[in-house]
């Protein structure tokens, strides 16, 4: 059985000041592009038989600078919906709300652009791409470009656990996961990967 090879997107501006990037296309910075060329040297070897990525451009363009061609843009794999948090850090947040948390106060409602969703909403999404990846796990390697929030959402849910336990896995930019199997159940074989 192959393994989801998960890759967090090259840093963008948003994602550098630490702005919540759901569904704004911000690009990719020089170092994130940089970043996303520097993911090529991993996949190198592997038995990538799919790939399938956000139709976020940061997202197409990290797995294009990564020497991946698209098979499929998945709009279950769009960032968490922010709602009237988009754009807005969470110091920026905890001015008016003090000690929230995303992953247990959620998010408020915003425009109609970023209605917002809940962790529960994010954890069907990742559901339902799950259900799409695993028969070509049979096949090989899937390769999965996608966003910090979402990936950590899909992990845990690969793992069988609870939407909110994405909380557990700090993703940062440009960096390279895997989700195996072991004796046929779920596991983490890596994590959070820096790629030089």
């Amino acid at each position: 059985m192959g393994e989801i090879v998960v890759l967090r997107h090259g840093e963008t501006e948003w994602s550098r000041d630490r702005r919540h990037t759901g569904r704004t296309d911000v690009p990719l910075t020089e170092r994130g592009e940089r970043q996303a060329r520097a993911l090529a040297s991993v996949l190198t070897g592997r038995d990538i038989v799919r790939t399938v990525c956000s139709p976020a451009l940061r997202a197409r363009r990290t797995a294009e600078l990564a020497g991946l061609t698209v098979d499929e843009l998945d709009p279950d794999l769009w960032e968490w919906d922010y709602g009237g948090y988009e754009g807005v850090t969470t110091a920026e947040i905890r001015r008016d709300r003090p000690g929230w948390y995303l992953w247990t106060d959620g998010v408020i409602p915003g425009d109609a652009e970023h209605p917002g969703e809940t962790v529960e909403r994010v954890g069907e999404r990742c559901d339902a791409a799950l259900a799409r990846i695993r028969p070509w796990l049979e096949r090989g390697d899937v390769a999965v470009v996608a966003h910090g929030h979402v990936l950590r959402v899909l992990t845990a849910r690969w793992l069988g656990l609870e939407p909110a336990a994405g909380r557990l896995f700090a993703l940062h930019t440009g960096t390279v996961s895997t989700l195996g199997t072991e004796h046929g159940r779920p596991v983490v074989a890596s994590w959070n990967v820096p790629v030089r």
